[in-house]
Protein backbone atom coordinates (compact mmCIF):
# COMPACT_ATOMS: atom_id res chain seq x y z
CA UNK A 1 0.00 0.00 0.00
CA UNK A 2 1.26 3.43 -0.90
CA UNK A 3 1.84 5.60 2.18
CA UNK A 4 3.34 9.03 2.84
CA UNK A 5 6.03 7.50 5.08
CA UNK A 6 8.86 8.28 2.58
CA UNK A 7 7.71 11.89 2.57
CA UNK A 8 7.96 11.98 6.36
CA UNK A 9 11.55 10.86 5.99
CA UNK A 10 12.21 13.85 3.73
CA UNK A 11 10.42 16.23 6.10
CA UNK A 12 12.44 15.16 9.12
CA UNK A 13 15.83 14.87 7.43
CA UNK A 14 17.14 17.91 9.27
CA UNK A 15 16.50 16.17 12.60
CA UNK A 16 19.19 13.64 11.75
CA UNK A 17 21.67 16.25 10.58
CA UNK A 18 21.30 18.57 13.56
CA UNK A 19 21.57 15.66 16.00
CA UNK A 20 24.71 14.52 14.20
CA UNK A 21 26.17 18.05 14.15
CA UNK A 22 25.51 18.56 17.86
CA UNK A 23 27.29 15.30 18.69
CA UNK A 24 30.29 16.31 16.58
CA UNK A 25 30.36 19.76 18.20
CA UNK A 26 30.47 18.11 21.64
CA UNK A 27 33.25 15.79 20.37
CA UNK A 28 31.19 12.83 21.53
CA UNK A 29 32.80 10.37 19.11
CA UNK A 30 36.32 11.59 19.90
CA UNK A 31 35.61 11.03 23.61
CA UNK A 32 34.65 7.44 22.81
CA UNK A 33 37.75 6.67 20.73
CA UNK A 34 39.50 3.37 21.19
CA UNK A 35 36.49 1.31 22.22
CA UNK A 36 35.47 3.30 25.29
CA UNK A 37 31.82 3.13 26.38
CA UNK A 38 29.79 5.96 27.90
CA UNK A 39 26.68 5.61 30.06
CA UNK A 40 23.96 8.24 30.26
CA UNK A 41 25.26 9.26 33.68
CA UNK A 42 28.77 9.71 32.28
CA UNK A 43 27.40 11.71 29.36
CA UNK A 44 25.64 14.02 31.81
CA UNK A 45 28.91 14.74 33.58
CA UNK A 46 31.24 14.98 30.57
CA UNK A 47 28.93 16.81 28.18
CA UNK A 48 27.32 19.04 30.78
CA UNK A 49 23.82 17.76 30.08
CA UNK A 50 20.83 16.87 32.21
CA UNK A 51 19.60 13.28 32.28
CA UNK A 52 16.87 13.64 29.65
CA UNK A 53 18.95 15.33 26.88
CA UNK A 54 21.91 13.01 27.57
CA UNK A 55 19.69 9.98 27.16
CA UNK A 56 18.00 11.38 24.05
CA UNK A 57 21.30 12.26 22.36
CA UNK A 58 22.88 8.84 22.92
CA UNK A 59 19.70 7.07 21.82
CA UNK A 60 19.40 9.18 18.68
CA UNK A 61 23.06 8.66 17.72
CA UNK A 62 22.58 4.92 18.15
CA UNK A 63 19.50 5.04 15.92
CA UNK A 64 21.59 6.76 13.23
CA UNK A 65 24.20 4.02 13.26
CA UNK A 66 26.85 6.20 14.92
CA UNK A 67 26.79 4.53 18.34
CA UNK A 68 26.16 0.94 19.44
CA UNK A 69 24.74 -0.19 22.79
CA UNK A 70 27.24 -2.10 24.94
CA UNK A 71 25.75 -3.14 28.28
CA UNK A 72 24.61 0.03 30.05
CA UNK A 73 26.76 2.23 27.85
CA UNK A 74 27.27 3.28 24.26
CA UNK A 75 30.38 2.99 22.10
CA UNK A 76 31.40 4.16 18.64
CA UNK A 77 30.33 2.08 15.69
CA UNK A 78 33.02 1.23 13.17
CA UNK A 79 31.84 4.15 11.02
CA UNK A 80 32.16 6.70 13.84
CA UNK A 81 35.49 5.31 15.03
CA UNK A 82 37.01 5.55 11.56
CA UNK A 83 35.71 8.96 10.44
CA UNK A 84 34.51 10.96 13.46
CA UNK A 85 37.45 10.76 15.85
CA UNK A 86 39.69 13.83 15.72
CA UNK A 87 43.22 13.01 14.67
CA UNK A 88 42.26 10.04 12.50
CA UNK A 89 43.57 10.25 8.89
CA UNK A 90 40.09 10.48 7.35
CA UNK A 91 38.37 12.60 10.00
CA UNK A 92 35.11 13.89 8.51
CA UNK A 93 34.09 16.33 11.22
CA UNK A 94 35.25 19.35 9.25
CA UNK A 95 32.52 18.81 6.68
CA UNK A 96 29.89 18.43 9.39
CA UNK A 97 30.98 21.62 11.14
CA UNK A 98 31.13 23.64 7.92
CA UNK A 99 27.64 22.64 6.82
CA UNK A 100 26.26 23.30 10.29
CA UNK A 101 27.83 26.73 10.68
CA UNK A 102 28.00 28.00 7.10
CA UNK A 103 25.23 26.55 4.93
CA UNK A 104 22.47 25.25 7.21
CA UNK A 105 20.76 28.59 7.89
CA UNK A 106 21.10 29.89 4.30
CA UNK A 107 19.45 26.68 3.09
CA UNK A 108 16.36 27.78 5.02
CA UNK A 109 15.97 30.42 2.27
CA UNK A 110 16.51 28.09 -0.68
CA UNK A 111 13.22 29.29 -2.18
CA UNK A 112 14.77 32.75 -2.41
CA UNK A 113 17.75 31.31 -4.28
CA UNK A 114 15.42 29.52 -6.69
CA UNK A 115 13.58 32.74 -7.48
CA UNK A 116 16.59 35.08 -7.64
CA UNK A 117 19.27 32.70 -9.01
CA UNK A 118 21.71 34.27 -6.54
CA UNK A 119 23.84 32.62 -3.83
CA UNK A 120 22.84 32.95 -0.20
CA UNK A 121 26.13 32.41 1.66
CA UNK A 122 27.89 35.47 0.20
CA UNK A 123 27.08 38.67 -1.71
CA UNK A 124 28.14 38.82 -5.38
CA UNK A 125 27.73 42.59 -5.35
CA UNK A 126 30.60 42.98 -2.87
CA UNK A 127 32.71 39.84 -3.43
CA UNK A 128 34.19 38.33 -6.57
CA UNK A 129 33.46 34.79 -5.36
CA UNK A 130 32.70 32.78 -2.23
CA UNK A 131 36.48 32.28 -1.89
CA UNK A 132 37.11 36.05 -1.75
CA UNK A 133 37.08 36.65 2.01
CA UNK A 134 39.40 37.90 4.71
CA UNK A 135 37.48 36.06 7.45
CA UNK A 136 39.99 33.54 8.87
CA UNK A 137 37.24 31.56 10.59
CA UNK A 138 35.37 31.08 7.33
CA UNK A 139 38.57 30.04 5.55
CA UNK A 140 39.47 27.59 8.28
CA UNK A 141 35.96 26.14 8.27
CA UNK A 142 35.68 25.86 4.49
CA UNK A 143 39.09 24.34 3.85
CA UNK A 144 38.69 22.04 6.83
CA UNK A 145 35.48 20.79 5.25
CA UNK A 146 37.09 20.37 1.86
CA UNK A 147 40.04 18.50 3.33
CA UNK A 148 37.88 16.06 5.27
CA UNK A 149 35.76 15.34 2.20
CA UNK A 150 38.63 15.21 -0.28
CA UNK A 151 41.16 13.08 1.56
CA UNK A 152 39.06 9.90 1.45
CA UNK A 153 37.69 10.70 -2.00
CA UNK A 154 41.27 10.86 -3.29
CA UNK A 155 41.90 7.40 -1.83
CA UNK A 156 38.98 6.01 -3.83
CA UNK A 157 40.12 7.83 -6.95
CA UNK A 158 43.55 6.21 -6.68
CA UNK A 159 41.91 2.80 -6.32
CA UNK A 160 39.89 3.22 -9.52
CA UNK A 161 42.10 5.37 -11.79
CA UNK A 162 45.51 3.96 -12.62
CA UNK A 163 48.01 6.75 -12.00
CA UNK A 164 50.96 4.43 -11.44
CA UNK A 165 52.67 5.51 -14.66
CA UNK A 166 52.27 9.21 -13.96
CA UNK A 167 55.12 11.33 -12.66
CA UNK A 168 53.82 14.89 -12.21
CA UNK A 169 50.26 15.88 -11.35
CA UNK A 170 48.77 19.38 -11.43
CA UNK A 171 45.79 19.84 -9.12
CA UNK A 172 43.90 22.84 -10.51
CA UNK A 173 42.15 24.62 -7.68
CA UNK A 174 43.80 22.12 -5.35
CA UNK A 175 42.65 23.95 -2.24
CA UNK A 176 43.82 22.34 0.99
CA UNK A 177 46.06 19.90 -0.87
CA UNK A 178 44.12 16.80 0.15
CA UNK A 179 44.16 15.08 -3.23
CA UNK A 180 47.91 15.45 -3.88
CA UNK A 181 48.70 14.46 -0.27
CA UNK A 182 46.71 11.25 -0.46
CA UNK A 183 47.79 10.40 -4.00
CA UNK A 184 51.46 10.94 -3.19
CA UNK A 185 51.11 8.81 -0.07
CA UNK A 186 49.75 5.98 -2.19
CA UNK A 187 52.04 6.47 -5.21
CA UNK A 188 55.70 6.88 -4.18
CA UNK A 189 56.81 7.83 -7.71
CA UNK A 190 54.33 10.70 -8.03
CA UNK A 191 55.04 14.38 -7.42
CA UNK A 192 52.40 17.10 -7.57
CA UNK A 193 51.66 20.82 -7.73
CA UNK A 194 48.72 22.61 -6.11
CA UNK A 195 47.63 25.55 -8.26
CA UNK A 196 45.32 27.95 -6.43
CA UNK A 197 44.94 31.47 -5.08
CA UNK A 198 47.88 32.74 -3.00
CA UNK A 199 46.13 32.61 0.39
CA UNK A 200 44.83 29.13 -0.39
CA UNK A 201 48.31 27.94 -1.32
CA UNK A 202 49.43 28.97 2.17
CA UNK A 203 46.82 26.63 3.68
CA UNK A 204 47.83 23.82 1.33
CA UNK A 205 51.52 24.31 2.13
CA UNK A 206 50.78 23.89 5.84
CA UNK A 207 48.92 20.63 5.25
CA UNK A 208 51.64 19.38 2.91
CA UNK A 209 54.35 20.13 5.47
CA UNK A 210 52.34 18.41 8.22
CA UNK A 211 52.09 15.33 5.98
CA UNK A 212 55.88 15.37 5.47
CA UNK A 213 55.53 15.74 1.69
CA UNK A 214 57.03 19.18 1.03
CA UNK A 215 59.76 17.56 -1.06
CA UNK A 216 57.22 16.07 -3.46
CA UNK A 217 54.30 18.52 -3.48
CA UNK A 218 54.76 22.17 -4.48
CA UNK A 219 52.33 25.07 -4.48
CA UNK A 220 52.03 27.55 -7.34
CA UNK A 221 49.88 30.63 -6.68
CA UNK A 222 47.66 31.86 -9.45
CA UNK A 223 44.07 32.22 -10.62
CA UNK A 224 42.86 29.50 -12.97
CA UNK A 225 39.97 31.70 -14.05
CA UNK A 226 41.96 34.75 -15.12
CA UNK A 227 45.46 33.41 -15.84
CA UNK A 228 45.87 32.84 -19.57
CA UNK A 229 47.62 29.50 -19.10
CA UNK A 230 47.84 26.71 -16.55
CA UNK A 231 51.31 25.66 -15.31
CA UNK A 232 53.01 23.29 -17.75
CA UNK A 233 55.32 20.33 -17.19
CA UNK A 234 52.78 17.87 -15.80
CA UNK A 235 51.50 14.63 -17.31
CA UNK A 236 48.18 14.67 -15.40
CA UNK A 237 45.88 17.65 -14.89
CA UNK A 238 43.34 17.02 -12.13
CA UNK A 239 40.10 18.90 -11.54
CA UNK A 240 38.96 17.55 -8.18
CA UNK A 241 35.51 18.72 -7.07
CA UNK A 242 36.12 22.04 -8.87
CA UNK A 243 34.10 22.16 -12.06
CA UNK A 244 30.73 22.02 -10.30
CA UNK A 245 31.49 25.54 -8.99
CA UNK A 246 31.28 27.11 -12.45
CA UNK A 247 29.03 27.43 -15.48
CA UNK A 248 29.43 25.44 -18.69
CA UNK A 249 31.31 28.14 -20.60
CA UNK A 250 33.88 28.52 -17.81
CA UNK A 251 34.39 24.77 -17.64
CA UNK A 252 34.93 24.56 -21.38
CA UNK A 253 37.60 27.27 -21.10
CA UNK A 254 39.31 25.44 -18.22
CA UNK A 255 39.41 22.16 -20.14
CA UNK A 256 40.89 23.97 -23.14
CA UNK A 257 43.58 25.41 -20.85
CA UNK A 258 44.25 21.90 -19.54
CA UNK A 259 44.66 20.60 -23.10
CA UNK A 260 47.12 23.38 -23.93
CA UNK A 261 49.14 22.76 -20.74
CA UNK A 262 49.61 19.03 -21.39
CA UNK A 263 52.16 17.41 -23.66
CA UNK A 264 50.93 14.67 -26.03
CA UNK A 265 50.11 11.58 -24.01
CA UNK A 266 49.06 13.62 -20.98
CA UNK A 267 45.76 13.02 -19.25
CA UNK A 268 43.04 15.09 -17.66
CA UNK A 269 41.03 13.65 -14.75
CA UNK A 270 37.72 15.18 -13.63
CA UNK A 271 36.62 13.89 -10.20
CA UNK A 272 33.03 14.87 -9.40
CA UNK A 273 29.58 13.86 -8.21
CA UNK A 274 28.26 13.01 -11.67
CA UNK A 275 24.63 13.18 -12.76
CA UNK A 276 23.30 10.44 -14.99
CA UNK A 277 22.61 11.29 -18.63
CA UNK A 278 18.83 11.38 -18.00
CA UNK A 279 19.28 14.01 -15.24
CA UNK A 280 17.23 12.01 -12.75
CA UNK A 281 19.95 11.43 -10.16
CA UNK A 282 21.73 10.18 -8.26
CA UNK A 283 20.48 12.24 -5.34
CA UNK A 284 24.01 13.02 -4.10
CA UNK A 285 24.83 14.79 -7.36
CA UNK A 286 21.43 16.41 -7.86
CA UNK A 287 21.33 17.82 -4.33
CA UNK A 288 24.91 19.03 -4.59
CA UNK A 289 23.64 20.94 -7.61
CA UNK A 290 21.05 22.57 -5.37
CA UNK A 291 23.81 23.44 -2.94
CA UNK A 292 25.65 25.13 -5.80
CA UNK A 293 22.56 27.31 -6.23
CA UNK A 294 22.92 28.33 -2.58
CA UNK A 295 26.71 28.84 -2.71
CA UNK A 296 27.73 29.90 -6.23
CA UNK A 297 26.74 32.23 -9.07
CA UNK A 298 26.75 29.73 -11.93
CA UNK A 299 27.69 26.35 -10.49
CA UNK A 300 25.76 23.12 -10.94
CA UNK A 301 26.51 19.42 -11.17
CA UNK A 302 26.96 17.90 -14.60
CA UNK A 303 26.71 14.48 -16.20
CA UNK A 304 29.66 12.57 -17.57
CA UNK A 305 28.02 12.98 -20.99
CA UNK A 306 28.38 16.76 -20.69
CA UNK A 307 32.02 16.47 -19.60
CA UNK A 308 32.62 14.09 -22.51
CA UNK A 309 31.30 16.66 -24.99
CA UNK A 310 33.45 19.44 -23.52
CA UNK A 311 36.57 17.28 -23.46
CA UNK A 312 36.08 16.27 -27.08
CA UNK A 313 35.57 19.90 -28.07
CA UNK A 314 38.85 20.78 -26.35
CA UNK A 315 40.66 18.13 -28.41
CA UNK A 316 40.89 15.23 -25.96
CA UNK A 317 40.33 11.62 -27.05
CA UNK A 318 39.95 8.21 -25.38
CA UNK A 319 37.34 9.70 -23.06
CA UNK A 320 35.84 7.32 -20.51
CA UNK A 321 34.24 7.30 -17.07
CA UNK A 322 34.96 5.20 -14.01
CA UNK A 323 32.52 5.01 -11.11
CA UNK A 324 33.18 4.67 -7.39
CA UNK A 325 31.63 5.56 -4.05
CA UNK A 326 33.14 8.43 -2.05
CA UNK A 327 31.82 11.47 -0.15
CA UNK A 328 33.08 14.05 -2.64
CA UNK A 329 32.72 12.20 -5.94
CA UNK A 330 30.99 9.17 -7.43
CA UNK A 331 33.24 8.90 -10.44
CA UNK A 332 35.90 10.36 -12.66
CA UNK A 333 35.98 11.27 -16.34
CA UNK A 334 39.41 10.65 -17.90
CA UNK A 335 40.71 11.74 -21.29
CA UNK A 336 44.02 11.78 -23.18
CA UNK A 337 45.75 14.38 -25.31
CA UNK A 338 47.06 12.56 -28.38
Amino acid sequence: MLTPTPLMGLVTGFWSFKTFAAAVEMELFTRLAGGRTMTVAEAEKELGLADRPADLLLTACASLGLLAKDGDGYRNTELAEEFLVKGKPYYFGGQVTYCDQRTYLPWHRVGEALHTDRPLTWDPSTQESMFDTADPRMLESFWGAMYSTSIFTAKELAAHVDLSGSERLLDVGGGSGAYPIELCRLLPSLSATVFDLPHVCEIAAGNIAAAGLSDRIATTPGDFLTDEHLPEGHDVVLFSMILHDWDAATNQQLLTKAYEALAPGGRVVISELLLNAERTGPASAALMGMNMLVETVGGRNYSDAEYTDWLAAAGFTDIHTVHFDAPGANGAVIAIKR
